[in-house]
């Protein structure tokens, strides 16, 4: 079964060097890294377990300042291995990178008590008691990524909680979340990241989003390996021909062409570790942006996101404020507004109802008059929460598609319900 293993940990923890360890590769690609001994953004390694298990490792940032390279890193892992300094023990950041991944919902891991080599037995005792208790649903194992001690057993630990993994879902729809894009000579933007869901193969037809970009795939590997399908869990790379690196930056989605919807707005169940503020970092696949927080009844909420993502109920939303403050668990989208018939022809007269209880919008439409009725009242509670509405919320507020969405507002401008000033309506109503 496919899947991916990811670090965690405080940062001069040495989960880089247990990574080399473990796989052979030094993934601290970038010159600043090695400059600084510290990792800085994700790495990557093709991790070999007992059993033949070959499995994806991600090797993360432990610094405070990268926590969000973290988080783009977390949210794709099936398994976690929290790092902890044998000598240091937990610091900040191991609380923290556990906080986000038990809100991401990733219970299966090991912990790797490191730098077992320079303590003696007693304190390494204490350090494998307070791993345990810290994290007591995971194994803890004492190593040293220098002597080699006990990398054996937390291999063998690794493939134990693997086994405890359910497969991600190859029959859903194909969804990848982009980390990194690049230029390779010779062969053209390659496009890297964790498989979510569904499969890609050579010749796929893909969406970039947002942005609705078509994009063919050529050719697709897993580490360095090329094969004629990529399976859900996998670390993936794929050439995308006649496409930028520029337009593919960390957190687009590259999916199955009409699957998933691009949203602005998403209900959420939340769960706190504190109270969320109204203003907050949404994390989401790879991808972050700001956010706002409007409460509902209970634990449910709305986010409004400054710009859109690609998310499916039961996708989990980090949201961070100076910490990491809760997550938002997505629902289900209400039934967008459709359009009751096929297009008629343009008229120049002014909208009208037809005889069948129908109403012609501008531009040729028709739509039921309860459905305009319903939109009516989402667009009269959106200009009163947020004084204007412009066509882009209006669209993705009613689930439906641009042209309609600006036909409903013309016909709203029309019936004197709103009034249009530059890019934005208001309620006529609120005009001096």
């Amino acid at each position: 079964m496919p899947l991916t293993v990811g670090t965690a940990g405080h940062v001069d923890h040495g989960k880089t060097w247990l990574v080399r360890a473990l796989t052979g590769k030094n993934t601290d690609r970038l010159p600043e890294e090695r400059r600084r001994g510290m990792s800085i953004d994700l790495g990557y390694a093709p991790l070999e377990l007992p059993g033949g298990v070959r499995a994806s490792l991600i090797d993360v940032p432990g610094h405070e300042r990268f926590v969000r390279n973290m988080v783009a890193g977390a949210t794709g892992i099936d398994v976690f291995l929290l790092v902890i300094d044998a000598g240091e023990g937990p610091r900040p950041q191991t609380h923290e990178h556990l906080r986000i991944l038990r809100l991401l919902g990733i219970p299966s891991g090991v912990v790797a008590v490191t730098k077992a080599d320079v303590v003696g037995r007693e304190r390494l005792d204490e350090a494998l008691a307070e791993a345990r208790q810290l994290v007591p649903d995971a194994e803890a194992v004492a190593v040293s990524a220098r002597t080699g001690l006990g990398l054996g057993e937390l291999g063998a630990a690794l493939a134990r909680a693997a086994d405890r993994i359910q497969p991600r879902p190859s029959d859903h729809p194909t969804r990848l979340f982009v980390d990194r894009a690049f230029t390779l000579r010779g062969i053209g933007t390659i496009a890297t990241g964790t498989l979510w869901s569904g499969s890609i193969g050579p010749g796929d037809p893909l969406t970039a989003e947002p942005g609705a970009r078509r994009v063919r795939v050529r050719s697709v590997e897993v580490h360095d390996e090329a094969l004629e399908r990529a399976e859900a869990g996998q670390r993936v790379a794929v050439a995308l021909p006649r496409v930028s690196p520029v337009d593919l930056p960390r957190g687009t989605a590259l999916v199955e062409p009409g699957t998933y919807q691009v949203s602005y707005r998403l209900d959420v169940a939340l769960e706190e570790l504190e109270a969320v503020p109204a203003r907050v970092t949404a994390h989401h696949g790879s991808a972050e942006t700001p956010a706002r927080v409007r409460r509902g009844d209970a634990e449910l909420a709305r986010l409004r996101v400054a710009e859109p993502l690609v998310a499916a109920p039961g996708d989990r939303v980090l949201l961070r404020a100076e910490t990491t403050v809760g997550v938002g668990i997505v629902l289900e989208r209400r039934e967008p507004v459709q359009v009751a018939a096929a297009p008629v022809a343009r008229s120049t007269q002014p909208p009208h109802p037809t005889d069948d209880g129908r109403v012609r919008l501008p531009g040729g439409l028709v739509l039921d008059r309860a459905e305009l009725e319903r939109a009516r009242e989402l667009v009269v509670a959106e200009c009163e929460r947020e004084g204007t509405i412009t066509l882009a919320r209006a669209r993705d507020l009613l689930g439906t598609s641009r042209k309609l969405a600006q036909a409903i507002l013309e016909r709203l401008d029309g019936d004197r319900v709103t009034v249009r000033i530059g890019e934005s309506r208001r309620l006529r109503r609120r005009q001096g």
